[in-house]
């Protein structure tokens, strides 16, 4: 057997579990949620990175679904509700193949069954709009994970890709994380700044996650993690869901990346948009600047990386399909995780090392957030703070 067989013989075992996936977004954009025009029960490799028959393809057994929206534009409650709906829809239209996943009991049913579990993850602390009752009714609907800012700052968190406002958390900022630890929610350190990645895993009394990051001592951008974080994972019990975007795991594709985003703007498109008219703008300059391509090999080292800065018990895989332009060779959608544990084998990684990567890190980091839960409400009810009640009126 090759180790390509390998790893699809282990994938069947002890599926992919992905940190996210923005094919609801894709499909709000495309196609306004419209699933008739955009079946995702057959492929539908020229407009999306995702459908069914490539996740069974790539051995995906449970997909934390985001319902992001963008931070820069008003209506982010409706707009994340439109999402949320878009997921539910989604699984009562491919009930053989998705079932709906709230626990970790809920993702081990799903994976006896052979369906993929399917769970939410919101991208960013301004779908509350600075509200816990939001956040508490985000987690009503099923939404298990929050990340906590996306590339703009919220009122109380600093983002990885914006100008420092408040240093980290402020003391709303923790409520929130103390309130997200009371409801089982998962904190998400995905896009936030350092000191934001810090302030939360000072304040978390349960484990945290990263979604889709990787390791800033490989690639330094912004969006890493660094390694000082990375080492505080094994006493958190969290974990860092490597991404594949190129240019947060290739250092030559930053440079290229600022370039591409610069170009993207002097045609008066936002440098985030994949409609077809900017996807032309984007391939217009990529064939007058070439495009460096990240490989299997490149999120392969990232991975190396973290396992040494965090130990292999504290990593997982957070692809970021649908939500980026491009993807590194080999992992050109959702079918090409194989290729991936693949290159892991033969860099030496045990079955027992991958079993842990693709899917028994995140079911246990989402069971001992239910437990942490379970204790914190036994104690203390609701938090009904403001963010003008602890970070001041100027709020």
């Amino acid at each position: 057997m090759t180790s390509l067989d390998d790893a699809r013989a282990l994938l069947r075992e002890f599926p992919v579990v992905d940190g996210h996936n923005d094919l609801p977004w894709a499909l709000r954009e495309q196609v306004r949620y419209d699933l008739a025009a955009r079946d995702v029960a057959v492929r539908q490799d020229a407009h999306l990175h995702t459908d069914l028959p490539r996740l069974r393809e790539g051995g995906v057994g449970a997909q934390y679904w985001s319902v992001y929206v963008r931070s820069d534009q008003p209506g982010a409650v409706p707009a994340t509700l439109e999402q949320i709906d878009c997921v539910r829809q989604l699984i009562d239209r491919y009930p053989g193949q998705l079932r709906a996943a709230l626990t970790a009991a809920d993702m081990e049913a799903a994976r006896a069954e052979g369906r993929i579990a399917s769970l939410m993850g919101a991208e960013g602390g301004h779908s509350i709009e600075n509200s816990l009752g939001t956040l508490r009714s985000l987690y009503a609907l099923g939404v298990r994970y929050m990340t906590l800012t996306h590339n703009d700052n919220v009122d109380w968190a600093d983002s990885a890709t914006d100008e420092p406002a408040v240093g980290g958390l402020s003391a709303f900022g923790r409520e929130v994380v103390r309130e997200m630890n009371r409801l089982g929610m998962l904190v998400d350190l995905s896009h936030v700044a350092a000191t934001t990645m810090r302030d939360a895993l000072d304040a978390s009394a349960a484990p945290v996650i990263f979604s889709h990051s990787s390791a800033r001592a490989v690639c330094d951008h912004p969006r890493n993690i660094p390694d000082d974080v990375l080492e505080r994972l094994p006493g958190n019990g969290g974990m860092a869901m490597v991404t594949f975007v190129p240019k947060f795991v290739l250092q030559a594709a930053v440079d290229w990346t600022a370039e591409a985003d610069d170009n993207m703007r002097a045609h008066g498109f936002h440098h985030l948009d994949t409609s077809p008219e900017a996807m032309a703008v984007h391939r217009a300059f990529e064939e007058r600047t070439p495009r460096p391509v990240a490989t299997v090999a490149t999120v392969a080292d990232h991975l190396d990386h973290m396992r040494e800065a965090a130990g292999v018990d504290h990593l997982g895989i957070g692809g970021d399909y649908d939500g980026t332009a491009f993807t590194p060779d080999g992992l050109d959608d959702v079918s090409g995780y194989p290729n991936l544990i693949a290159e892991l084998l033969d860099r030496g990684w045990s079955r027992a090392d991958l079993a842990k990567l693709t899917w028994q890190n995140a079911v246990r980091v989402l069971g001992a957030a239910e437990d942490v839960a379970r204790d914190l409400r036994a104690t203390r009810g609701p938090s009904h703070a403001t963010i003008e009640s602890l970070d001041g009126e100027g709020r």
